[in-house]
């Protein structure tokens, strides 16, 4: 397996505004009611399997999640079905910009 591309959160806060990049939070719904990076879509981890299929190829994915374990293993999945993925490193725990709680 091929190793996956980590943005650190401050490259992340840099391209979360461009069209062409969907960030994807895997974490558990009690963890994202504390807050969500902006224009974030939420998938928890155990969804991804069932979800992708809905995401759209033509996308770049930035997958995030609270400390980046999860966000990795989200990130090899849906690389290996053939998505263009990276993983915040470092994950929520690291994230210093804005966060918006739904």
């Amino acid at each position: 397996m091929e190793d996956i591309k980590e943005l650190s959160p401050e490259e992340v806060d840099a391209i979360k505004e461009n069209d062409n990049i969907q960030l994807i939070d895997v974490r558990e719904d009690e963890e994202v009611a504390q807050g969500m990076i902006e224009n974030s879509l939420h998938i928890p981890l155990g969804d991804i399997p069932n979800e992708y299929q809905n995401l759209d190829k033509e996308k770049e994915y930035v997958i995030i999640c609270r400390s980046g374990r999860r966000s990795y293993n989200a990130a090899a999945f849906l690389q290996d079905q053939g998505f263009q993925v990276s993983s915040m490193s470092g994950g929520m725990l690291d994230w210093q910009g804005e966060v918006i709680i739904k």
